[in-house]
């Protein structure tokens, strides 16, 4: 590893932080926002439920990487598997992204999509694990936050807006418009991931043994008895279970409730616009606090961040409940919903980057693939709890802002499991 100057990136830093930039315009525009929108006007075409092909697709990609992250990590920790990995999950992203601008028929954007997320997903589990060879502990908050600040660049704001250019010259009803953003999507993807695959290797690793394959899967049983074993890592990645789901749900029913509520739709995505751009210097900031107050204390406070914003959130619904047909209400809670939009740009980045490089630290940097594997479980399975929340609460009591306190829930249970974490010894 390149001798690192306190205040400047390394190459190899510098070349990670740079795929961050390349991979999350698929984020936006494929998991997200455009392609969506495509799909969702190609099924319409042909008589298909789009939300349902979506969803069904969404959660077989999601689940294979899920139940194949272990293994694979297992299988990367090895000599000269780890960077091999990486290179066929990106490519396999990047080609299947690519050929859903080549199609018209929704049976094969729907293949080209799942296949494309398994990619995107699988690319993004090494490229976690790569934090390890590519830094140090004490670097490793700084390094991580600073990939979150420019992947909200790179994949949430510049790609974004050429993308919206795009589809307004040509036509929000021209098909060749959205195929011409699929295209860029791919094209920005696979140009931005050329100085990771140049200047990142990796450092740490486990010698090959004769019989690969019952290596993997013994180092995979040992893996899994050291994290229940270790319980300052265990409660760790317990406590990521629950806040993480939190955010992740948030992040997924903002814009729905707003349009429940009767928010303006221009006004709630220039909104979670804001946030984006919001969260980029905040997400450098986040970095730098952990270095100086602690990763532990700095993930604590975004969490009960986040708990304030369910209680604004809750307040902003009750207030619309409660006064029907109120222009003033309506008006103070669009005011609150921006508010929540912009207290979310300011833990939202930091939050998850935190999460990945305090985890880094913990874990033994030979086996990062392991057990960065067992973080992507939790990390992917947690997506079910705050939804399921969101649902149950809102049918029982039929009040949405009951729902959307629900997620209070999550953020406590991580907040208690965070605390309970640092008693047992963990790394500050």
């Amino acid at each position: 590893m390149a001798k690192a100057n306190k205040f400047k990136f390394t190459k190899p830093e510098k070349s990670w932080i740079m795929y961050d930039w390349a991979n999350s315009v698929y984020a936006t525009n494929i998991l997200a926002v455009i392609f969506p929108i495509y799909f969702g006007s190609v099924c319409q075409a042909a008589g298909a439920d789009n939300l349902v092909l979506w969803s069904y697709g969404t959660s077989i990609s999601t689940f294979v990487v899920a139940i194949l992250a272990p293994v694979l990590g297992a299988l990367a920790d090895h000599k000269g598997h780890k960077k091999k990995l990486f290179t066929a999950f990106l490519v396999i992203g990047v080609l299947f992204t690519l050929t859903s601008a080549l199609f018209d028929e929704y049976r094969m954007l729907l293949v080209g999509y799942v296949l494309s997320h398994i990619g995107f997903s699988g690319s993004c589990l090494f490229y976690d694990s790569f934090l390890t060879d590519v830094t140090t502990n004490e670097r490793m908050d700084r390094v991580s936050s600073w990939g979150y600040a420019m992947g909200y660049i790179g994949g949430s704001t510049i790609p974004f807006l050429i993308s919206i250019v795009i589809l307004f010259v040509m036509g929000m009803d021209n098909m060749l418009a959205f195929k011409l953003v699929i295209a860029l999507t791919s094209v920005w993807w696979a140009a931005f991931s050329i100085p990771f695959m140049k200047n990142v290797h990796q450092v740490h690793y486990i010698e090959p043994q004769r019989n690969l394959v019952r290596s993997t899967f013994q180092n995979l049983a040992r893996t899994a008895k050291d994290i229940f074993r270790q319980k300052h890592i265990f409660l760790f990645i317990l406590a990521y279970f629950f806040y993480i789901d939190g955010v992740g749900t948030i992040i997924s029913v903002s814009t729905s409730y707003g349009s429940k509520l009767g928010l303006d739709n221009i006004s709630m995505i220039l909104a979670l616009l804001m946030t984006q751009i919001v969260a980029v210097p905040f997400s450098i900031m986040f970095g730098r606090l952990a270095e100086k107050i602690g990763a532990l204390k700095a993930l604590c406070g975004a969490v009960g961040i986040y708990f304030f914003i369910c209680l604004v959130g809750f307040y902003m619904g009750f207030n619309i409940e409660n006064h029907p047909g109120d222009q003033g209400a309506l008006t103070l809670s669009l005011v609150l919903f921006w508010c929540m939009a912009f207290l979310v740009g300011t833990v939202q980045g930091g939050i998850q980057a935190i999460s990945r490089s305090h985890f880094g630290k913990l874990i033994p940097a030979e086996r990062s693939n392991e057990y960065f594997g067992f973080f992507d479980i939790f990390g992917k399975f947690a997506a079910v709890i705050g939804p399921l929340l969101v649902a149950m609460f809102t049918q029982l009591t039929g009040r949405d802002s009951i729902g959307v306190i629900s997620l209070a829930i999550l953020f406590l249970v991580g907040l208690v499991l965070l605390l309970l974490g640092q008693r047992r010894g963990e790394v500050q």
